[in-house]
């Protein structure tokens, strides 16, 4: 075979910037609290219900979760070039939309549903050709680079978006958003490109890790039947549904101690959120994907707990906490992609991970919404910190019990000999 330059770490750069430009949906809390302001004057601008605000947020996660099924199947089909620059076009397209109304189903429509497919289709794009590049020892920590953008984004966009905000409202900075990220998005898809068909990288060249790699391909129908498809999809919707909880509100959990600064925690959050990406990646690549899931449940559980006796005015464990919150959870978006490729293959790895991403929009859509009419109705977010810290433990005990199909299957063939051979 020819050999092949590899273009592994370019793939990775301009994924990396897909991302950076997606992560706008982290930013939610900083949009969330200028309509909250807005209803909470009567200024008649955005006369929505207070239980509602979370809904457009939502949305757009279960519609990004699922378009991720489907964007998934064209990548693995098409191209992520292709992929990328249909997310960039719609996530465009949605915060257009929702510069000319204040409408709550004009933001349900815009934000919740064509930014959720934009998403959906640009988040689909970046990771697959980046870790085809590159050998099976450094999926983690590739999938980890690649996702870190769409957590590091909200470290530009939430002071960004809170001074565009105040300069020129948030319709117009709705219009500044969607006019650049549909630019940018599309500029660097031009960049997404598969290796070759049959392309190993020189460092598994001549190695069983090749062969390995290329003989665990499960078709989404296979994968469907394997106990670890919902092992890993239980523990994805509550790790994510807990962390995207913290996310949407945590803005409006800051502003009473830090006023116009809230967009620090913000900031600070999402380069925890980035950083445990990359981390978590690199850790799990030497101590495997369930054991590090393990730890970052049982710690993302202490730190949500720890919330019921932080107050808003203790800024500095408030900042603490929701660095640490945004790490934890942060660390999901590269363990669960890793753990798909290692668990199922790569040649459907698009399709398969989307479905698995499923359990991300569930999380996102329950844990905020069920939150949000918690704090409606109790005035305190008390009983959802109970909930989500209780369900992390749970799940953490489910990522013990995971194991890949191989493994199961090999479990199942000793269970099956041991009567036979007197082993107890």
């Amino acid at each position: 075979m020819e050999k092949v330059k590899n273009i592994g770490w370019r793939v990775t750069m301009a994924g990396l910037g897909i991302n950076l430009a997606l992560g706008i949906l982290y930013a939610w809390s900083i949009f969330k609290m200028a309509i909250k302001d807005s209803v909470t004057a009567g200024d008649g601008v955005f006369d929505w219900n207070l239980a509602s605000l979370n809904d457009p947020y939502a949305v757009c996660c279960l519609v990004f979760a699922f378009t991720m099924i489907f964007a998934g199947r064209i990548q693995d089909r098409l191209s992520p070039k292709i992929t990328a620059v249909i997310g960039g076009i719609l996530t465009g397209m949605g915060l257009i939309m929702i510069a000319f109304s204040t409408a709550w189903i004009s933001w349900i429509l815009g934000f919740g549903i064509l930014m959720g497919m934009g998403l959906g289709f640009g988040y689909a794009s970046a990771t697959p050709p980046a870790i085809k590049w590159f050998p099976a020892a450094r999926t983690g920590m590739i999938a980890g680079i690649v996702v870190a953008g769409f957590g590091l984004a909200s470290v530009y966009i939430a002071p960004l978006a809170s001074f565009l905000i105040e300069n020129i409202g948030l319709s117009k900075a709705m219009m500044v958003f969607g006019i650049s990220f549909l630019v940018v998005v599309c500029v660097l898809a031009q960049f997404l490109v598969n290796p070759p068909e049959g392309y190993v990288h020189p460092a598994e060249a001549g190695t069983d890790c090749g062969k390995t790699t290329a003989e665990v391909n499960y078709s989404p129908g296979q994968m469907l039947r394997c106990m670890a498809f919902y092992k890993l999809w239980i523990i994805f919707c509550i790790a994510s549904g807990a962390g995207l909880m913290i996310i949407g509100s945590v803005a409006g959990m800051a502003k009473e101690g830090m006023g116009n600064l809230a967009w620090v925690v913000v900031a600070l959050m999402a380069i925890g959120n980035a950083s445990g990406r990359v981390l978590a990646g690199i850790l799990s690549d030497r101590i495997g994907r369930t054991h590090t899931l393990f730890i970052m449940l049982i710690l993302q559980s202490l730190v949500i707990f720890s919330l019921l006796f932080i107050e808003p005015s203790q800024v500095v464990l408030l900042v603490l906490a929701a660095s640490m919150i945004g790490f934890n959870y942060g660390t999901n978006l590269s363990l669960f992609p890793s753990a798909a490729k290692d668990y199922f293959g790569l040649k459907n790895f698009g399709v398969n991970y989307g479905l698995i991403f499923t359990a991300w929009g569930v999380g996102g859509f329950i844990f905020p919404r069920v939150s949000q009419m918690i704090v409606a109705y109790t005035d305190s977010p008390k009983i959802a910190y109970i909930l989500a810290s209780g369900l992390l433990v749970a799940g953490a005990v489910v990522a013990l019990i995971t194991k890949s199909p191989a493994q199961e299957v090999l479990a199942e063939a000793q269970l099956a000999v041991s009567p036979a051979s007197g082993e107890i």
